[in-house]
């Protein structure tokens, strides 16, 4: 039998990565039963195609798990982040989820997802050293807003920003 070689790699490809998430799905859904993964992703642009906020994870399994929340520094405090938490967390419910989970660092916006209804469930001490890891939960209850198309990525146009 040949041994296999390990290989190490500090910029593995996107196709590389999604092979590792589908063997996980598959396991996962074979172990579970559950069949029903789906990406979300909410991008907003600048009007020129530019990327400036947007929110991606995945439903499974009656849960979402937002795995990457970012908005430009430049847009912060203007409310773009409970709009796009807000969208992910409609289409959420659409899909039938129960619950909203993602991790979050001590130094990113721990206070903002509690002004959103999420809880601390577990920390992470010095992860990365000097602060914490939080996995952070919030339940979600029955809703009647409208949902995301689920059809499509949702792009939100805004207007650019000027300079001061």
């Amino acid at each position: 039998m040949r041994t296999s070689e390990l290989l190490i790699n500090t910029e593995p490809t996107p196709g590389e990565v999604q092979y590792l998430e589908d063997r996980l799905y598959e396991f996962n859904s074979g172990a579970t039963g559950i069949t029903d993964g789906e990406w979300l992703a909410i991008f907003v642009d600048d009007g020129n195609g530019r990327i400036v906020a947007g929110i991606c994870g995945n439903t499974w399994g009656g849960c979402l798990e937002i795995r990457q929340f970012w908005v430009e520094e430049a847009r912060r405090k203007q409310g773009l982040g409970t709009t796009l938490l807000e969208a992910a967390e409609r289409e959420a419910r659409r899909r039938g989820c129960r619950q909203i989970l993602l991790m979050t660092f001590t130094f990113q916006a721990p206070a903002f997802y509690a002004r959103h209804g999420f809880d601390c469930i577990a920390a992470v001490d010095d992860h990365p050293r000097g602060h914490k890891n939080l996995l952070l939960r919030k339940h979600l209850g029955p809703s009647s807003e409208p949902a995301v198309n689920p059809d499509r990525v949702t792009r939100v146009r805004l207007a650019p920003t000027r300079s001061l």
